[in-house]
């Protein structure tokens, strides 16, 4: 009997070339929802499924994308943007599989950029066509730079959880969005949850206010449960996934990329497609 994760490398393996890069942004209405535990341990699963996964930490008030790995990037894509090093040698290995671009000073000098400079840039991001999945961590809220990515990306994560002012949130972060524009897929994942039942609950009135109010279809991807594997990968700088894959809170990151891989799949328009239209919406 062919076990799940035996179908997903299969069906990977077999569209890997057909494939441009996916692009997946990652975001939260607030702070402290686990939203960059979740980007790290999702880019770590994938890798372990045989796809190449980058992390671009593109949160500008907090990068904690290289704590959580216990790494330190030397350069970023500010080195990029002012030609002292390649895309390529920004790019930062780690112990786990995945890469890590640490992106967030650079993106704020974007807007400064003559056009020819941009296009100078956007052509720089070809180098990272190889990735099959490149995962962005936005800031938390409701910016113009986190509503940019979102617009941006192939396909968005709002991840939450149970907390009354984090469900507000992401309500709040997914009315931004259909504001500006009403055709992009949103999926939601409710994190430290301390039952199914509970992440159901909260994600069906997420997805019927949504509904009620905006009409618009927000995708339930699923739930991570509360475990003090967590709490522990934190404290020592290691990945929940790698510490422990077969913990609670592992077993729920796997069953979500079995959801992204088989359910509404979305193929991925590649990374200078997807710079160009962050241009276009900053």
């Amino acid at each position: 009997m062919i076990n799940q994760e035996q179908q997903l490398k299969q069906i990977i393996e077999s569209s890997k070339n057909k494939q441009k890069t996916k692009i997946i942004a990652i975001s939260s209405g607030k702070g402290g929802v686990g939203k960059t535990n979740f980007a790290v341990n999702l880019a770590i699963a994938y890798s372990k499924l045989g796809k190449k996964t980058i992390v671009m930490d593109a949160d500008l008030g907090l990068a904690n994308v290289n704590v959580i790995l216990g790494v330190i990037p030397k350069f970023n894509l500010y080195h990029v943007i002012k030609n002292k090093k390649t895309m390529k040698e920004i790019v930062l290995d780690t112990p786990y599989g995945i890469k890590i671009i640490a992106g967030a000073s650079g993106f704020s000098q974007l807007a400064n950029l003559s056009d020819e400079q941009r296009d100078v840039f956007i052509q720089s991001l070809s180098e990272l066509e190889t990735a099959d999945i490149i995962i962005i961590d936005t800031g938390a809220g409701v910016s113009n730079n986190v509503l940019s990515f979102i617009l941006a990306a192939d396909e968005t994560i709002i991840i939450t959880t149970p907390e009354t002012t984090s469900i507000t949130d992401a309500y709040g972060i997914i009315k931004s969005i259909y504001s500006l524009e009403k055709d992009i897929p949103i999926k939601l994942v409710i994190n430290k949850c301390s039952s199914i039942m509970e992440g159901k609950k909260v994600a069906d009135r997420i997805i019927n206010i949504s509904f009620q109010f905006l009409s618009i279809k927000v995708e339930n991807l699923g739930y991570i449960m509360q475990d003090e594997i967590v709490e522990k990968a934190v404290r020592v700088q290691k990945p929940f996934y790698t510490l422990n894959p077969k913990s609670k809170a592992s077993i729920c990151i796997d069953h979500i990329i079995s959801q992204l891989e088989h359910i509404n799949a979305v193929e991925g328009k590649g990374v200078v497609s997807f710079m160009k239209r962050y241009l276009k919406y900053t």
